[in-house]
């Protein structure tokens, strides 16, 4: 005899489940814009950016929520968010980032006798790896 519910009938509707992670102060249902976590060991409350996935122990705060924190007698608030800073990478940084990527990548340059050596910056003191030291400018 089969069942006159199918798969989909008997599952949780999609409308009650929220791809938008909520404020966690009770009866708040605003977006969450900020993520609070405690260093117990120092009395420090730690107020950030929203972090990529909830962990079980921080607790995520809508912006009403984030600017009135407080914390208890003796601990001190540690709010890492800044209103000036861009809330994504520039292309500026993507750049820079491509970038050494790109260079890491490369083959290690050949001895000086090979012929195709690339020639060194003029800026650049020491090489090891991927780092490289560079002059002061001032020198």
């Amino acid at each position: 005899m089969e069942s006159r519910r199918g798969p989909l009938k008997s599952a949780v509707p999609s409308n009650i489940v929220s791809l938008v992670r909520r404020c966690s102060r009770t009866a708040c249902g605003r977006p969450a814009v900020a993520t609070l976590t405690y260093v117990y060991a120092d009395s420090t409350a730690v107020l950030g950016p929203l972090a990529t996935y909830a962990e079980p122990h921080c607790y995520d705060l809508c912006a009403e929520h984030s600017e009135r924190l407080t914390a208890p007698r003796g601990w001190e608030v540690v709010r890492l968010l800044d209103g000036s800073a861009p809330a994504r990478p520039s292309g500026d940084d993507l750049e820079a980032l491509a970038n050494a990527v790109r260079e890491a990548a490369r083959p290690p340059e050949r001895a000086a006798g090979g012929g195709g050596a690339r020639t060194a910056d003029p800026m650049e003191v020491a090489r090891r790896g991927h780092l490289r030291v560079l002059r002061s400018p001032d020198n």
